[in-house]
């Protein structure tokens, strides 16, 4: 029962993503994007730095501001600015297509950086998401939006991000890894709007309500997200992350008139197919490998 209540709310956290995005690409069009990142890391940030506090944890403990923590912050804002400004030139459901390919860079990136194994299989799988992204994104065609490139990058500082996150001190709870991740924004919001030469623009109520909606299910994604993975076991949870990509296709379709068309939904597939053979992948070599180690 523990399964069912996990995969119910991590499929809640990936709906509570995508209206995230949702508010942020309907923001961007009035909103520059770095304004946008300083309130949802103003917002964000304080709703784990109190959720910090009221369980005791130390938001300025010494290991939370580590040169390896710094890093890793580093790369979420990257990360955060890099993917908010693809939301805002780029189809919604194209974004999150090519985003999920994240676990397979990942596991690459793993293989590549950390020493894990690699097999032949897990390499194919790779070789045939990267192919998704090509059918999605077309290089070389009149189809071709240079600025999918964006999601790339996105997708490579995050995965950076999270390999990172696999070698800093277990100590720094998750809250306090939250509110410095989106603390973060609050500093790269400005920087991007330097960078971009442009003005502030003036917040209306509707900018106010648009930017509450994003904090919420944005904070509420992250805990689902969590809890889900404490629930349940991660082999039967875990894959249901994927259902992120079906809510943006038919959020992009109902809230921006977007239609996906047949590469990209075949792009789509070959990338989830082989992001859930990847991962049934390493499920089956760790559980082979616990005999071993027992």
């Amino acid at each position: 029962m523990q399964n069912v209540h996990g995969i119910l709310i991590l499929v809640a956290a990936m709906l509570g993503f995508t209206l995230e995005d949702m508010f942020i690409k309907s923001l961007s069009v009035t909103l520059p994007v770095g304004q946008i990142l300083m309130a949802l890391g103003l917002g964000s940030g304080a709703v784990f730095a109190v959720l910090a506090i009221l369980r005791g944890d130390n938001l300025l403990a010494p290991a939370a501001w580590s040169p390896r923590m710094l890093l890793r912050t580093a790369c979420e804002a990257g990360g955060a600015v890099l993917f908010a400004t693809a939301l805002s030139r780029v189809d919604l459901s194209t974004v999150a297509a090519v985003f999920q390919t994240l676990p397979l860079v990942i596991t690459l990136g793993a293989a590549l950086f950390l020493g894990e194994q690699v097999g032949w299989r897990r390499l194919t799988a790779i070789l045939v998401g990267f192919s998704g992204v090509l059918l999605i994104i077309r290089p070389g065609t009149d189809a071709f939006d240079p600025n999918a490139l964006l999601v790339l990058g996105a997708v490579i500082v995050v995965a950076l991000r999270d390999l990172i996150t696999r070698t800093i001190d277990a100590s720094v709870s998750f809250f306090v890894v939250s509110f410095q991740s989106f603390a973060s924004l609050v500093l790269a919001g400005p920087l991007l709007i330097l960078f971009n030469a442009v003005d502030y623009a003036t917040v209306t109520t509707s900018h106010l309500t648009m930017m509450a909606g994003a904090v919420a299910f944005g904070a509420a994604g992250y805990w689902g997200v969590v809890t889900a993975l404490r629930l349940g076991e991660a082999s039967v949870v875990a894959p249901f992350r994927y259902s992120r990509l079906l809510f943006s296709i038919l959020v992009g379709m109902i809230a921006f008139g977007e239609r996906p068309d047949l590469p990209t939904m075949l792009g789509a597939t070959l990338i989830i197919g082989s992001g859930l053979f990847t991962f049934m992948r390493e499920h089956r070599l760790a559980k082979a490998a616990a005999p071993a180690q027992a």
